[in-house]
């Protein structure tokens, strides 16, 4: 990461630290320049030193790219250097490039069964002893060293996307972190939808459900468009990674035709403005309230989007300053 951008990403957690936020996430990426957090492990040590309340999550830790017991130590380790902050979230991944270069010939399907091996070997590790014979990692009797500090180590979310992703996290009494990405709120109740019907097939208590989305907050409708056109990039972009037949130098794609922007009706400016949280406060209050309503328990505000720090920052405060006191 530039560390320019790495300065204004620490100014933004300092900040969501002294206003009111809960916990500040931040994810993991290799050979991208479109999203620069090769081990999110590090990153939260430094934010530990830099903020005083947030808690501090991976968000996520692409499991099928770790050794069950690398993770299981590194996370341990990370919640003692951090004073019991450790949230530990897990994902198989989103980009076939990624795919290709962390795990050759792995595909989604497998991915996601390596992530649900790996997570449920993390809470036995940080208790020990734990052996393993899988599909995919075989070990002896072995302990997490060192321990986690919080009891029972850091809460553990899954990001969930499939039926099967959300009945497995419910069923080993795991969080769930939902991505509607540019779905707007239909896909926000139909992933509350397949968590409900899981947790409902499940004897297991209710763990608990975030939703993770873009927020843009101003009064400005010139700063309102202007953000909707970044998103409208961000997406696209995404979209491309995730095709994985677009040509890479430096870890930059070949850069987006004006013809490419406006090609997905989705991801038009227009349609993020009536799909994500974007908006005046007032809006914005309105929409996390309506998943509020659908039962949702906590809202991730997604920062990662190629927008102009001053942009990010103003209105992070605006969000601080007119829509948190709304909640609490």
């Amino acid at each position: 990461m530039r560390i320019s951008s790495y300065k204004d990403f620490i100014d933004l957690c300092v900040l969501a630290d002294q206003g009111g936020f809960d916990k500040i996430w931040t994810g993991e990426h290799h050979g991208i320049d479109f999203t620069i957090t090769p081990n999110p492990f590090i990153t939260l040590v430094d934010v530990a030193r830099q903020t005083k309340n947030v808690r501090l999550g991976t968000g996520a830790v692409i499991a099928p790219y770790w050794h069950p017991v690398k993770l299981a130590g590194e996370a341990a380790q990370t919640d003692l250097i951090t004073g019991g902050r450790l949230e530990l979230g897990l994902a198989r991944g989103a980009y076939p490039y990624e795919y290709d270069r962390m795990v050759p010939g792995m595909d989604a399907a497998e991915a996601g069964r390596r992530l649900r091996e790996v997570a449920s070997l993390v809470r036995p590790l940080w208790a020990g002893d734990c052996s393993h014979e899988g599909e995919f990692y075989s070990f002896p009797l072995t302990s997490s060293s060192p321990k986690p500090l919080q009891a029972d180590g850091p809460p553990i979310w899954i990001a969930a996307q499939e039926p099967e992703s959300f009945a497995f996290a419910v069923e080993n009494g795991f969080n769930v972190q939902i991505t509607p990405a540019s779905g707007g709120d239909k896909s926000v109740a139909d992933l509350m939808s397949r968590f409900e019907t899981a947790c409902s097939e499940s004897s297991q208590p209710r763990p608990q459900i975030m939703v993770l989305q873009h927020c843009f907050v101003s009064t400005d409708e010139a700063k309102l468009e202007q953000a909707a056109i970044d998103l409208n990039r961000f997406y696209t972009a995404f979209g491309e990674w995730y095709r994985n037949v677009r040509p890479v130098t430096h870890a930059q794609m070949l850069p987006l035709t004006a013809e490419e922007l406006a090609a997905n009706p989705a991801n038009t400016p227009a349609a993020l403005r009536e799909n994500l949280a974007i908006g005046t406060p007032g809006q914005v209050i309105d929409r996390i309230k309506r998943y509020q309503d659908m039962g949702y328990d906590e809202y991730a505000y997604w920062m990662d989007s190629g927008m102009d720090p001053a942009a990010k920052r103003e209105s992070l405060c605006r969000f601080i300053d007119e829509v948190i006191p709304s909640f609490s």
